[in-house]
């Protein structure tokens, strides 16, 4: 049965692998064949040559961008966790809160990021709070979904054991919280990287957001292409990351 689920998986996974190389192939053939210049549509082997002749500068970028996401991401988390707790501690707050938060997260990022830079400038700051207010309202959110839909069952046997509201929280919300938590922090985590991008764009003298505004100046899009490869491509292995530690600490709990 184990050998047959894993082969199955095997399969399951040959789909997308196979369609994406086939899109690829179809994309090289019909540029190269139809003679589109790169300015307009470069093919997959001139995004492949940039990587290799631009790699450094490409490396030197993904690393601010990589430091202004983690930092963001890090306080995302922070903040979530911190309010989230309060809300549950004080119902009126969430009651106060809560509705205005939900409100604040309609405003599209663009709208904000411009502001941000015009009150903490070029520098890391305005980066870091663009992802902090794009990604920590999805932690949130889940985090307090989590508490919510816990089983009435469970806290009528706390409340019998005459257990405390904080000792209540760290032996049963915080760890039931657990899997809607890493559910938002899985959402988060591919906003985060937009965002910083998104921030680099309006300012800033390094960042994958920053060169790919300059490589759109100069009509490179092989090197606008190699940045969107890039941001996905992080994106996917802090999602990745974020699965691993979902599996770790559920372990525990």
């Amino acid at each position: 049965m184990k050998n047959l689920r894993i082969i199955d998986k095997i399969k399951s996974s040959l789909y997308p692998i196979i369609t994406f190389f086939s899109i690829i192939v179809i994309w090289q053939v019909l540029v190269t064949a139809m003679k589109i210049p790169s300015y307009l549509i470069p093919t997959p082997m001139d995004i492949i040559k940039e990587f290799q002749t631009d790699w450094r500068v490409l490396l030197m970028h993904s690393k601010v961008t990589l430091k202004e996401t983690i930092l963001g991401l890090s306080i995302s988390v922070a903040i979530a966790l911190f309010i989230g707790s309060v809300m549950d501690f004080i119902p009126l707050f969430k009651k106060c809160f809560y509705p205005i938060m939900y409100i604040t997260q309609m405003i599209p990022t663009i709208t904000i990021a411009p502001l941000l830079v015009i009150w903490f400038g070029f520098g890391i700051k305005s980066k870091v709070l663009c992802v902090v207010l794009t990604c920590f309202f999805p932690i949130l959110v889940n985090f307090m979904d989590g508490i919510e839909s816990i089983d009435r069952d469970y806290l009528n046997l706390f409340k019998i054991m005459k257990a405390n509201k904080l000792k209540t929280f760290i032996h049963l919300k915080f760890p039931m919280s657990l899997d809607k938590l890493f559910t938002g922090l899985t959402i988060s985590s591919t906003y985060a990287f937009v965002a910083a991008t998104v921030a680099e764009w309006l300012g800033g003298s390094a960042g994958l957001g920053v060169y790919m505004v300059r490589a759109k100046s100069s009509y490179a899009l092989d090197k606008v292409f190699a940045c969107t490869i890039l941001v996905v491509a992080f994106s996917l292995i802090f999602v990745v990351i974020i699965k691993v530690l979902k599996k770790l600490f559920l372990k525990q709990y």
